[in-house]
């Protein structure tokens, strides 16, 4: 294992089903507004990877940034905020893709270490039809999106030089 991150940004989606590529959309915006931050590594992908534990063993702060389908409790467009902790390994974890949960866990099972916070901010979409671009529902809330996700960075670069 190599020097420390100081806050990882995971972002899985697919880029070509409208909403749902919420993820990478923000992954590109951060590269384009906290190039040259110390401590900060970015990594988008379609989905969330058992490899990637190697990098959260390694980093401070984590971020996950992911789409989430809207349901019973959420509308297309909410923004949702919520702290992740390892999942209780008793299963194997899927060889394809992981949860940010899951990710935590293999990161604490394989290298012993993890995070010591990790923030998972997703959008609840309003499509995930083949396309590009985004909904309306997210489309509208792309401006708070960006300012929460910026405060969330400079909070985590903060902490985590401390």
């Amino acid at each position: 294992m190599s020097a420390t991150t100081r806050c990882l940004v995971l972002a899985c989606g697919n880029t070509l089903r409208t909403d749902d590529g919420i993820g990478p959309w923000l992954a590109h915006w951060i590269e384009e507004n906290f190039s040259g931050r110390d401590g900060l590594k970015v990594i988008a992908q379609p989905q969330w990877t058992p490899d990637l534990a190697e990098d959260l063993a390694l980093a401070t702060q984590a971020i996950f940034l992911d789409c989430a389908v809207a349901g019973d409790n959420t509308r297309p467009g909410e923004i949702l905020l919520s702290t992740v902790y390892p999942a209780d390994m008793l299963a194997a974890p899927g060889t394809h893709h992981l949860d940010a949960a899951e990710l935590l866990a293999l990161a604490a099972m394989l290298y012993g270490a993890q995070p010591a916070h990790a923030l998972q901010l997703t959008v609840a979409a309003g499509s995930l039809a083949l396309g590009e671009g985004f909904s309306p529902a997210v489309t509208t809330v792309l401006p708070v999106l960006r300012r929460v996700l910026g405060n969330l960075l400079e909070e985590s670069l903060t902490l985590a030089a401390r």
